[in-house]
């Protein structure tokens, strides 16, 4: 494992056949994400980056290869343990915010923390300061529905490290807001992220945001490059 990392890629590939033909989306790909970095994937549209964010998060299992997540090889492990690692280790945050639309803010915070095995007191304690640190707290007890898209994915980054997970994914987490509410999300989970010492990794098409993280890497030919 490189000095500090906390996910490292190893000669990862990741293929697909479509319509008799092979598509190659990683190739012998690899990469090392450092503990508390933030790093930026710039790649245009149909370029790997959902795929690549699935590999290192465990959904998608690497053809070739492995991951390690603090050092732990994660590429032959059962569905049951990989299960377990996403759900203690590595948050996610999606274009769409995916929050359940029956329960209130507060009680989608608690979720992953309930499935866990927490108290409910104290899932919900939690729940509370995180929302209030992503400042929509005075929104708890609403449902997303009656949510801004803004404090929609707010709730769902809070939700995301609820477990306070070694690893932050995250794909195009402010692509389907305006500008003026992109840079405030993005202004509070960059906060989140370097209060908490979280190491993340975030695909995004906004270059003014990608020029605030640490690094910036790009996929070519199915490798993973620094810009």
């Amino acid at each position: 494992m490189a000095n500090g990392s906390i996910l490292e890629l190893t000669g990862v590939g990741r293929r697909y056949n479509e319509i008799g033909r092979e598509l190659v989306i990683l190739d012998s790909a690899n990469f090392s994400l450092g503990k508390g970095e933030m790093v930026a994937l710039v790649a245009p549209s149909g370029a790997g980056k959902s795929t690549l964010l699935h590999t290192a998060g465990l959904l998608e299992r690497p053809d070739s290869g492995d991951v390690l997540l603090d050092g732990r090889s994660c590429g032959s492990l059962s569905d049951d343990e990989r299960t377990a690692i996403r759900r203690n280790d590595i948050g996610f945050v999606y274009q769409f915010h995916h929050l359940l639309p029956e329960f209130s803010a507060l009680e989608n915070v608690m979720m992953p923390q309930l499935i866990r095995g927490m108290k409910p007191g104290v899932a919900s304690e939690r729940a509370q300061q995180l929302l209030d640190y992503m400042k929509v707290g005075a929104r708890a007890s609403h449902r997303p529905s009656e949510l801004s898209g803004g404090e929609q994915q707010r709730v769902a980054i809070a939700r995301a490290v609820a477990n306070a997970p070694l690893v932050l994914l995250a794909d195009e987490p402010t692509g389907n807001l305006d500008p003026v509410t992109s840079s405030y999300v993005f202004e509070a989970l960059e906060a989140l992220v370097r209060q908490s010492g979280l190491s993340a990794m975030i695909a995004t098409h906004n270059f003014e945001l990608a020029r605030r993280m640490d690094r910036r890497v790009t996929l070519k030919d199915g490798k993973i490059t620094n810009l």
